[in-house]
Parts: C-alpha cells; sequence; structure tokens
C-alpha cells in the first residue's frame, strides 16, 4: 500500500496536542471532541472542526497547539498530536484508499515488521474510561482488512486498573482519543495480538502504576504507556511499577522537549519520536522537534545506557514517527471519526506490539546489545532525540 496523500498546510502549523488532563470535558456531541485546555499558536477560528481561534483557551501563542503539562507532581497528560489539516471524516465505511495518514501496510513496511507472526497479548494503560473503544476498534480494524478482535473472542478484553470488568473509571472524551490510537497501532503492527485495555481512575502514576502492575499479572508480553508527567524528587518511589520480568513495559517520551517521567524509570523502553516518509519502499526519518528528550534529573544512569552524553538516565531509547503531518490513520467516533495522529504516543503500542511480535520482550538494554535491529537516524549513532533509532524489524527487541 501506497503512503496516503495529504493536502499542503495552509497553516503555519497545523498541529493539535491533545490534552488529556484529570478534567471531565465533554464538548457539545456536534464537535469533535478535541481537549479542551490545548496550547492555541496558528489554529484557525472557531468553524467547521469546533476548535477554539487563537486566545480562546487564554493560552499563549506559538508553532502549534500544544497540551498543558501538569505542574502537580505525579500527574500525568497523554501524548497524542491531531493533524488538523485534515479535517475529521464520520463516515465508518469510507475505502482506506480514500484514508489520509500512514495506514497498517505503511507502518509494516516502514518497520520492516513481520506482522504475520504469532503473537501473545498487548495491554494498554491509559487513564478514565473509553465505553466505545471495542466499537472503535472494530471499525479500524475492518477498514484495513485486519483480523477481527472482539472481547466475545476472547481478542480484546476492556478492564479497571484492578482487573475488573464490572465497574469502570468515568469516561473522559480527552483520554478515548488516545486509547483509540494505542489500540490501532497494536493492531497495525499486529494483526495477531490480544488487546487487553487496562483503564487507570485517574491520570495519576499512583493509579496508572497500579494499572502497570494489573496488566502484567493478566498475561501481557508487553504494555504500551502513552503518558508523561514532570519529573518530581520522589519519582523512583514509583519505579517498581515499571519493572517486571519477562514483560516489556515501553513508554513515550513526551510532546515536549525534556526529561519526563515515567520516560526516565530505569527499566522501561522509552520510545521518542521521528517524522516519516517512505517513498518507493525506502524510509527516511528524522527527528520530531516537539518529543521528549534529554537527562532525567533523578534517574540514575542505567549501566546498559553508556555513552549518551548524560550522566543520568537519557530519557529516550528508541523512536518511531510521531509528526502529525507524517502521522497515522486512526478511527475514534467520540473525536469524528477517522483523523491523522501523531505524537510519541503512536511509538509506545507499536514498539509494544512489535515486542509481542519478537517473542523476546527482554526489554532496553537487550537493546543497547543489539544496534543493528536499529535504523539509524542522523545524526550517525545514538542521540538523545532518537536514541539508537527505529526499529528494523524486531531483532533489536
Amino acid at each position: 500500500m501506497k503512503l496516503s496523500s495529504r493536502r499542503a498546510c495552509a497553516l503555519a502549523a497545523c498541529t493539535l496536542l491533545a490534552a488529556c488532563t484529570n478534567s471531565h470535558f465533554t464538548p457539545p456531541s456536534s464537535q469533535p471532541l478535541f481537549a479542551a485546555d490545548a496550547q492555541a499558536t496558528s489554529s484557525p477560528a472557531n468553524g467547521a472542526t469546533g476548535l477554539p481561534a487563537n486566545g480562546a483557551t487564554g493560552m499563549p501563542a506559538g508553532d502549534f497547539l500544544a497540551c498543558n503539562l501538569h505542574d502537580t507532581p505525579g500527574q500525568v497528560d497523554c501524548t497524542i498530536a491531531i493533524n488538523l489539516n485534515v479535517a475529521p471524516n464520520g463516515n465508518p465505511t469510507t475505502p482506506a484508499s480514500l484514508l489520509p495518514g500512514l495506514h497498517p501496510a505503511d507502518l509494516q513496511t516502514a518497520y520492516a515488521m513481520p506482522s504475520s507472526n504469532s503473537a501473545g497479548t498487548v495491554a494498554i494503560v491509559d487513564a478514565y474510561d473509553d465505553p466505545t473503544a471495542e466499537a472503535d476498534l472494530a471499525v479500524y480494524r475492518t477498514a484495513f482488512g485486519l483480523p477481527a478482535c472482539s472481547s466475545s473472542s476472547g481478542c480484546f478484553r476492556r478492564v479497571n486498573e484492578y482487573g475488573e470488568t464490572n465497574s469502570y473509571p468515568l469516561p473522559n472524551t480527552q483520554w478515548q482519543e488516545e486509547m483509540s490510537l494505542d489500540m490501532d497501532m497494536v493492531s497495525a503492527i499486529c494483526p495477531n495480538c490480544k488487546i487487553v485495555l487496562v483503564e487507570a481512575n485517574s491520570p495519576s502514576i499512583a493509579d496508572l502504576g497500579t494499572a502497570v502492575d494489573t496488566a502484567a499479572s493478566l498475561g501481557a508480553v508487553a504494555v504500551s504507556n502513552s503518558y508523561y508527567a514532570k519529573e518530581w524528587k520522589n519519582e523512583r518511589t514509583q519505579d517498581v511499577h515499571y519493572k517486571h520480568s519477562g514483560v516489556a513495559i515501553v513508554v513515550s517520551s513526551g510532546d515536549q522537549p525534556g526529561a519526563f517521567y515515567p520516560a526516565s524509570s530505569l527499566s522501561v523502553t522509552t520510545v521518542g519520536g521521528t517524522s516519516l516518509s517512505l517513498s518507493g519502499g525506502t524510509r527516511s526519518e528524522s527527528a520530531w522537534g516537539p518529543a521528549g528528550q534529554g537527562c532525567s534529573i533523578f534517574e540514575p544512569k542505567p549501566a546498559f545506557q553508556p555513552n549518551t552524553g548524560c550522566k543520568t538516565r537519557s530519557s529516550v531509547d528508541m523512536a518511531a514517527v510521531a509528526d502529525p503531518q507524517t502521522g497515522v490513520t486512526i478511527w475514534d467516533a467520540a473525536a469524528g471519526g477517522w483523523l491523522e495522529a501523531g505524537g510519541t504516543s503512536v511509538g509506545a503500542p507499536l514498539v509494544a506490539a512489535a515486542y509481542a511480535l519478537s517473542h523476546n520482550p527482554r526489554g532496553p538494554a537487550y537493546s543497547y546489545s543489539h544496534t543493528s535491529g536499529f535504523y539509524d537516524i542522523p545524526p550517525a549513532g545514538y542521540d538523545l532525540a532518537t536514541g539508537l533509532g527505529s526499529p528494523e524489524g524486531v531483532a533489536g527487541l
């Protein structure tokens, strides 16, 4: 499948970095459910998208629309970015050839994924509830000819942070977009994976850590975490939740420059962001500027991570597409239907699914000793923005 064509961007920047806060924002049903507290830069005036004009949110102007990152220690935001230059399409039966963004076949080609492999269970950990998760997942998989993955077949499960199915957190429309992106990316890379969606009660590291523990206990071989928090002095007390023997814990690096948590946790595989193009089967990638990167303030340097330029934990191990202008196709009915999305939220579920395909979920130390399994993104060698590079198959995982 060839890369989908994109419209020329008429704005200085056409990106919404969706804010996934602990508010329960519910826009009118006639509007796409984008974030209420996004930081506006070059957005259009109120119109068909229902998005606020500059200043409507009270945020300063800049080059793109960005989410607010919590100042409260241990509180997170998700890391999804929506390309505003592509209007939402609410028709679930739109032919795949007409959908903008990178499709499953594009991603499988770009990262040389053995997507026909048998695989185990990938867990997705996010905050709040997505009551339409299974229905949204079905639309995406049907559109791209992927095998069905339903709760009735045992392929899909949705549980709360304690693994229960009889009680869920409050719904949150902002996090629904995140969950749709995460589920779609696991499906794109690993169509034969089972998926368990573990919903934390709130966007606190305490609740999300409990959800990660639950995900590991439910038999996941890899756990995807698409969220980030500012580092704080007691963060290391939470590291225990992000270390499970035999389970690959994968984390987004964040959608602002800097080192964040849990990206800096010692045992996780942290995925930064790139801009990706694929022409004639040839991949070209470069670092995506807004992606999180840097040296941790509080986490020591792990033995597996030499020569990174940091005296402490460098917060990026590898990278994958994150630029919304070279983004991926997703379906989220509450947000208006078909969207083109990015953010470092793409990389966490993508790499988690790749770990499942590898049948060898060993974590980041293995990758640093198997660097030939990565596509080197300029500048040559390890760099803070993209780490070892992007996956070239699963030999490095």
